[in-house]
């Protein structure tokens, strides 16, 4: 193979060029012509609150977690910060606009990622590697920095490091005989390379409003994986419509936020695994499937799994940071915040 840009690239590989992949970029702009406007709908200085929005059992608006047992003090963000505000119960919302991003932008030029499309007999499968980077999209420097203002909210003491990424899903996924949970740790990767999280931070609660993330709405768990746990600004085709950004575990897409007619979707437009069925692009042409939707509402990535996931090695219950038990960074308590 030759590695160039990032990319491990062969002939037989479905090339992810950036800004966006190339099978599906021109075809995309065809098929969903970008209108002049966006029209969002959700108000982004007032976003409901996931805390406590987990379940057993598919239910709209909730994660449907593995793992239904979590501790308060895990870590993560401290529950008093500024763009939060609790108002009388089942009320708090959070501000988008006034959450603070962690310093620092960083590239990584080693950053690797390849999907390639097999066949072995009728079954059609999508090799998908990489090590874990971010392929020509920074993030912020971590671990945080004691002199990084957002330090006395949440000081993030792991490093961003390799992983490695081998997923077999099926290209053609099929829905199971009913939804499953999804773990704690990967539950997707983006076309970028980075894993995407549930929805939910080691205590359980709505991590994209409580933990602070960096400029890409990124940060790193114990184990050293640099994840998204919802929208990121830095995914090429996020603000795009109908757009490809990502494959979840069970091999259903993950689209991007707004629609054909560059409507912002929300939980109300989407079923109880945060998914739809929709005309949009896939593998190069325009089909109506099932895919899932990234969303600014939580819970922002999937509520559970529609298809047959790929159970990963590390499927376990999760520490700090939706990290795992233990190992660097893990275990770790608050200690008291520095002076506001």
């Amino acid at each position: 193979m030759i590695k160039s840009h990032g990319l491990l690239l062969s002939p037989s590989l479905l090339l992810l060029m950036w800004p966006a992949s190339a099978s599906t970029d021109a075809a995309d702009k065809t098929a969903h012509p970008e209108p002049s406007a966006k029209h969002d709908v959700l108000d982004i200085h007032h976003l409901t609150l996931g805390d406590g929005r987990v379940t057993t059992t598919p239910k709209p608006g909730y994660v449907m977690s593995c793992q239904t047992s979590f501790n308060p003090n895990a870590g993560g963000a401290r529950a008093d910060v500024p763009w939060i505000h609790y108002g009388q119960q089942h009320s708090a919302t959070w501000d988008l606009t006034e959450k603070p991003q962690v310093a620092g932008k960083l590239t990584w030029p080693n950053a690797e990622f390849s999907i390639e499309r097999t066949q072995n007999g009728l079954v059609v499968s999508r090799i998908i590697k990489g090590n874990g980077l971010p392929v020509k999209t920074p993030t912020g420097t971590f671990p945080i920095a004691a002199s990084d203002p957002v330090y006395v909210y949440d000081f993030n003491p792991n490093t961003i490091q390799k992983q490695t990424v081998a997923l077999t899903l099926a290209a053609d996924p099929q829905f199971a005989a009913q939804p499953s949970c999804v773990p704690m740790g990967m539950i997707g990767v983006a076309l970028n390379g980075v894993a995407i999280f549930n929805a939910l931070d080691g205590g359980g609660r709505d991590a994209v409003a409580h933990e602070v993330q960096d400029l890409c709405s990124g940060h790193p768990e114990p184990r050293g994986t640099y994840h998204y746990h919802g929208p990121s600004p830095c995914l090429p085709g996020e603000t795009q419509n109908e757009q490809l950004i990502g494959y979840a575990l069970d091999g259903f897409g993950i689209y991007s936020t707004y629609d054909a007619s560059g409507t912002e979707l929300a939980d109300a437009d989407l079923d109880a695994c945060h998914g739809r069925t929709s005309e949009v692009m896939w593998d190069g042409k325009p089909q109506k499937i099932y895919h899932y939707v990234l969303t600014r509402e939580y819970p922002y990535t999937i509520g559970c799994f529609m298809g047959t996931p790929q159970r990963l090695k590390d499927d376990h219950p999760r520490g700090p940071g939706n990290g795992p038990p233990g190992g660097p960074g893990g275990g770790f308590r608050r200690p008291p915040p520095p002076p506001m």
